[in-house]
């Protein structure tokens, strides 16, 4: 009972917010730069469809319902995002500008018409919001559903054997396989991953946004990945809103091993893998002890686990390297400032509790098909065996 009520209180802030921000954009984009009459009433309609259109997508694409809203309702999403964004920065030099014209006393010349300042400022305004949030959002849409870039990171491992000296793990993660990304995005991810020639290909998480059934045929071009040593897969918290035990053994058919708080040893390295930190909800918890715990310290360990700030837990064990996921780096600046409140490494190397942690950005979205300042990623690990 409580925790229904917990989620309708949520789902009941979500929503005033929704409206406040869209109470907010009308005044600043209809009622300041219109003056009253069709053109007013116009935009004032196109705001408030507009405005049910956000729940509409975010609750209606979450349970499975109005798939073809996706794509309208997540990129209002981000148009949205940007225009409140520009807006909200240009309020200071809007009301310095309204307070300078204030002071100024000089009346116009009797043959000229007077000029409404403060309706060319909010036109303005409205304009340069406009284009500047269309603009960051067309680039945003541009880098997301493009081919992830190649970002390449050297871990030197004191423990490392010899042998292994050079070995590439290609570290991929919150794929986001779903209803709207058709197999062309597995295709490109895949060719990516092959054109790296890894050893081993590391899986974390968030493949998909929905079940076996809906997305089994988008996921199948993952079973050309190709490693010399394994590839490998733990789960992210989305794959327990799409039926995890499904998934568990799709990717093992599409010949990834799923790693379920366990390790394989692989010529003098252990490979660990614990599922994420939001299977507890499910019965399905990370088990550190399971995974790292009895096991010889002599040879390095690299652990995967989703989140970053798994390695608060992971810490105790003397884990060498952490490999994560599940911040998308932020997806759309300045967002990444705010993931930084609950994980904390957002992207590329960090260090947490003494744990090196590695968090690659991705190669897929989550919502608004957008990426702004933190492009999709294949991360590639070399790691170096250390004198």
């Amino acid at each position: 009972m409580m925790r229904g009520g917990f989620r309708l209180l949520f789902v009941a802030v979500i929503l005033l917010v929704i409206g406040l921000i869209h109470l907010y954009l009308w005044k600043r984009l209809v009622h300041d730069p219109l003056r009253p009459g069709t053109a007013r009433r116009i935009g004032t309609a196109i705001i408030v469809a507009l405005g049910v259109l956000v729940p509409v997508t975010l609750i209606g694409v979450r349970n499975g319902y109005v798939q073809w809203l996706s794509w309208p309702g997540y990129l209002w999403v981000a148009l949205m995002f940007y225009l409140l964004v520009t807006l909200a920065v240009l309020e200071i030099p809007r009301l310095l500008a309204t307070r300078l014209w204030a002071t100024d006393k000089k009346e116009p010349e009797p043959e000229a018409p007077a000029i409404d300042r403060r309706l060319v400022l909010a036109r303005g305004a409205a304009i340069f919001a406009g284009l500047t949030a269309t603009g960051i959002t067309g680039y945003g849409v541009r880098t997301a559903t493009g081919p992830p870039r190649i970002d390449r990171f050297t871990m030197p491992m004191r423990k490392l054997p010899r042998a292994m000296d050079g070995t590439r793990i290609a570290v991929v993660s919150d794929i986001h396989i779903g209803p709207l990304t058709g197999v062309g995005h597995a295709r490109r991810i895949t060719r990516v991953i092959n054109s790296v020639n890894a050893d081993l290909v590391c899986v974390v998480g968030d493949m998909v946004d929905g079940t076996v059934a809906q997305l089994g045929r988008f996921a199948a071009p993952l079973a050309e990945i190709e490693s010399r040593r394994g590839t490998f897969f733990v789960t992210g918290n989305h794959e327990y809103y799409s039926g995890y035990a499904e998934w568990i053994d799709e990717v093992a058919e599409l010949g990834m091993r799923p790693l379920r708080n366990e390790r394989v040893e692989i010529a003098g390295l252990d490979l660990a893998g614990v599922n994420d930190l939001g299977g507890a909800e499910h019965g399905d918890a990370p088990d550190f002890a399971r995974a790292l715990g009895d096991r010889d310290t002599t040879r390095p360990v690299v652990l995967m686990a989703h989140q970053p700030v798994a390695a608060r837990d992971a810490a105790p064990f003397g884990v060498d390297l952490q490999i994560s996921g599940h911040t998308h780096g932020g997806q759309m600046a300045p967002f990444n400032l705010l993931v930084r409140l609950e994980q904390p490494v957002v992207s590329g190397f960090g260090n947490v509790d003494g744990v090196p942690v590695y968090v690659t950005n991705g190669a897929g979205y989550w919502g608004p098909p957008v990426r702004v300042g933190a492009p999709p990623q294949v991360t590639v690990i070399e790691l170096r065996a250390e004198n």
